[in-house]
């Protein structure tokens, strides 16, 4: 049985640890599988599709909307292009890209205008680019050498055990050197010693616990997939339990990865528009007050405006925005208020449109239609030209402002005043957008110049990539743990700060540290600011390492939350890495040790929980072992120094340890939660498994698990040694069994949390209680494990002195709760 069980156990053992191995190496193979198939490149005077990674170093590649960028590249032309570079660099909002731009130092990648990078999406516009990069001389390579080396480090848990291990297996070789020298000196034969110093090897090493972590771990990573917590690798349900820091990335995982328009701001009214992101549902809100969309006439063409001015669409079905981010938040704006996109465009069909570029900074379109007849009279054929683009370039084309009373000149006083509004909504990190039109523009080919100009300013349009609902709630749940939240983004500082707080992550003044002064730091001085600093802006995948290196130098048990390329090299060297589940690249989930199958922060949250409860549980299972197995060794030491017969053989102790033993130490792994787990601090790595408080407990409850057995060895060696040897072995198996409900909780009374609370603990003490008496029942089993058949009386002690371990518990917690209530 024996060898069958160890068998099994590395087996096991060896199996989740091939597949571990298997699935981080899959962290490459994905990032080598992201890139574009083809890429268009112009070759020997013609333009052609080649496979991306034929590319090479001055290949000159053509881009445009929907590709995916094949290589690294410096921009020679680039036609109102943006990119999507939020799996790269964190930022939210698409890069408008400059082929022109150069700057005199280098700067983060999100500020480099020029350049375009492997990995990303083109999203708008066209481009040519020279290859500067290809495979792992590309930032995605880069961070692919990150990756790779990045040591895997092993858990909170595994440290513990290993030490722990070390501990008993030097204890075990020093207590049978110690007595089996000790016997021959006193004369005993070598043999005899030989078989005690097996029983004290035997007594010392908790043969079932590597088994029963196995188990407990892997039910719990059971239970949090249920929860939308999908664990990669077994030890990381322990180490979230232990968890001190969570960095967190900001785009997608404290927010929503929606940009959506939060404030609206016309001639005459400041308006607050409610929801989420991607659902067409909100209010419009005025001076704190929903109002009606049209019985407010300047909000009303300010969406219609910003909807019909527009190239995205939005699938309310799919929750999905087709098209540039920025644009589908005006399209959701409209809906919001019932303005469908679709029947606006039927209602008001365009004409003529002048794209977007990034000098200009602005769009335009032309379309026919009744639009404005309230200040400018009716219309059908009427044509009216739309804008939308940066504030302050908007407003240098408008000679007028729209009131309710109808169009006003626009003197300079008034366009400060207007500049003012828009300073103040960009610092409340909103990206703000200008809206203006022309009634009656010039017909024909007119150059954009031409049509952009004696334009009448409606107002303007505030947006952000929210904070998710829930994430409020899940970081407030973690400060009360003692966990403490850090947002690492490579978003823009301001960005950055306004979330923080609206999240309650920051406060006004609290610092702040961005990429380039992370530049400065060495290791040292890191160390100091990542301790105060909550929020980290504008970084780059190096950063993050340094981040996540600096904290555990720290002594934290980190973890890292993230879903885009930029965040893998971090996620594979936190101590828990967990990815987004349905927005995280393929290589974030490869690279981490947990997803979340529903991007939702609070998901990490439920995540520590569990993983507290399963360490503690682990702690229970292990003082529960441990104060069993140092039961046996005292038992065995004392007789042995007493001159007495050895009370218990080996495969008498093999038996109480595997049977006996695990199977209420398992069910003890399964123990329900214990009071508010997470209004305690977390298990700091220094502190062990062991406090001075549980050693003491352990000594004692060894020392008197000790005292029974050999009482019961005592008063058998009354008659004959075989039948002491049958009560301290009967004695010894029952005791423990009662023993295990100590361990429920240290502090708590077993009847206050409920002796029949946990099912399989109950079902475990009945199963091994009914196994243990068969030994002594069954006339083959006896003859195996050397016991004889006892009367009536003898069982009366055996059960009375195995039930005194609980009293001696229930005795101690009382004791310990007036001592406390006293101080």
């Amino acid at each position: 049985m024996t060898p069958l069980l160890f068998f099994l156990v590395v087996i096991l053992n060896t199996a989740l640890g091939v597949v571990q191995e298997l699935k981080a190496e899959k962290a490459l193979s994905a990032l080598e599988e992201l890139t574009a198939p083809l890429a268009k490149v112009h070759r020997d005077g013609q333009t052609r599709e080649v496979a991306a990674k034929e590319l090479v170093p001055g290949d000159l590649i053509l881009l445009e909307a929907g590709d995916f960028v094949p290589a690294d590249a410096r921009l020679v032309t680039a036609e109102s292009l943006q990119v999507n570079e939020a799996a790269l660099t964190g930022e939210s909002v698409p890069v408008t890209k400059d082929a022109e731009f150069t700057a005199a130092e280098d700067l983060p990648l999100g500020d480099q205008k020029n350049m375009v990078f492997k990995g990303t999406i083109v999203t708008f516009g066209r481009g040519r680019a020279l290859v500067t990069g290809t495979g792992m001389n590309t930032e995605l390579g880069r961070i692919a050498g990150l990756l790779q080396s990045g040591p895997e480090e092993k858990t909170p848990l595994q440290k513990r055990l290993d030490s722990f291990g070390k501990q008993v297996g030097l204890l075990a070789v020093g207590i049978c050197l110690f007595i089996f020298l000790v016997g021959l000196l006193r004369g005993n034969r070598f043999y005899e010693m030989f078989l005690v110093a097996v029983s004290l090897a035997v007594a010392a090493i908790p043969e079932g616990l590597p088994a029963i972590i196995t188990i407990v771990l892997a039910l719990g990573v059971q239970r949090m997939a249920g929860q939308k917590a999908i664990i990669r690798r077994l030890p990381a349900v322990e180490t979230l339990g232990s968890a001190t820091v969570i960095c967190s990335d900001k785009t997608g995982t404290l927010t929503q990865n929606a940009m959506t328009v939060r404030r609206i701001v016309t001639m005459t009214a400041d308006y607050e528009v409610t929801g989420e992101g991607l659902k067409a549902e909100g209010e419009f809100r005025r001076d704190g007050t929903a109002v009606a969309v049209e019985e407010q006439p300047l909000l009303d063409l300010m969406l219609k405006i910003g909807a019909l001015c527009n190239d995205a669409e939005f699938l309310p079905e799919e929750a999905k925005i087709v098209g540039d981010p920025t644009e589908g938040a005006l399209v959701v704006a409209a809906a919001k208020a019932g303005l469908s996109r679709h029947k606006l465009q039927t209602a008001y069909p365009r004409q003529r449109e002048y794209p977007f570029d990034s000098v200009r900074k602005r769009m335009s379109t032309v379309h026919q239609g009744n639009l404005a007849p309230r200040w400018l009279g009716e219309g059908e054929d009427r044509r009216w030209l739309l804008v939308k683009g940066a504030p302050d370039l908007v407003l240098e084309q408008c000679q007028w402002w729209l009131g309710e009373d109808g169009p006003q000149e626009l003197t300079a006083e008034r366009k400060a005043e207007l500049l003012k509004v828009n300073h103040q909504l960009a610092t409340e990190a909103l990206r703000v957008l200008a809206f203006a039109f022309r009634p009656d523009p010039p017909s024909g080919s007119v150059p954009v110049e031409e049509a952009e100009k004696d334009l009448i300013f409606v107002g303007f349009m505030g947006m952000i990539d929210p904070p998710r609902p829930e994430a409020k709630e899940a970081l407030r749940v973690c400060q009360e743990a003692g966990i403490a939240v850090k947002m690492i983004t490579g978003d823009h500082r301001d960005t950055a700060v306004a979330i923080a707080q609206q999240l309650g992550l920051a406060g006004p003044g609290d610092p702040v540290l961005v990429g380039a002064e992370l530049e400065t730091l060495d290791g040292e001085e890191l160390a100091k600011q990542v301790a105060r600093v909550s929020v980290f802006a504008r970084v780059a995948p190096e950063h993050k390492v340094r981040i996540v290196d600096a904290l555990k130098q720290n002594g934290a048990i980190v973890a890292m939350t993230g879903d885009g390329v930029n965040d893998a090299p971090a996620l594979k060297k936190a101590d828990i890495g967990a990815a987004m589940g349905q927005t995280g690249t393929d290589v974030a989930k490869e690279a981490a040790d947990m997803v979340l199958a529903d991007d939702n922060f609070a998901t990490i949250v439920r995540a520590v929980q569990e993983g507290r409860v399963i360490f503690e549980n682990i702690k229970k299972t292990v003082y529960f072992l441990l104060s069993c197995n140092l039961g046996e060794i005292i038992t065995i030491f004392t007789a042995i120094l007493l001159g007495w017969p050895v009370p218990l053989y080996p495969i008498q102790i093999l038996w109480v340890n595997l049977v006996t033993d695990s199977l209420p130490a398992l069910a003890l792994g399964v123990d329900p939660p214990e009071g508010d787990i997470m209004k305690k601090p977390p298990i700091y790595p220094e502190q062990g498994i062991f406090d001075r408080k549980s050693r003491r407990l352990l000594i004692l409850f060894g020392l008197f698990i000790a005292g029974v057995t050999l009482t019961a060895f005592r008063i058998g060696l009354r008659e004959t040694v075989p039948k002491a040897e049958t009560m301290a072995f009967a004695t010894l198996g029952l005791c423990q069994l009662v023993h295990a409900y100590n361990f429920r909780s240290l502090t708590a009374s077993l009847w206050r949390r409920g002796p029949f609370q946990n099912k399989q603990l109950l079902w475990a003490s009945v199963g091994s209680t009914f196994m243990h008496l068969i030994v002594f029942f069954t006339p083959w089993l006896r003859g195996i494990f050397r016991t004889e058949l006892l009367p009536l009386s003898d069982w009366l002690v055996v059960f009375g002195l195995a039930v005194t371990p609980l009293l001696l518990g229930e005795f101690l917690k009382l004791v310990t709760k007036e001592r406390s209530s006293t101080v």
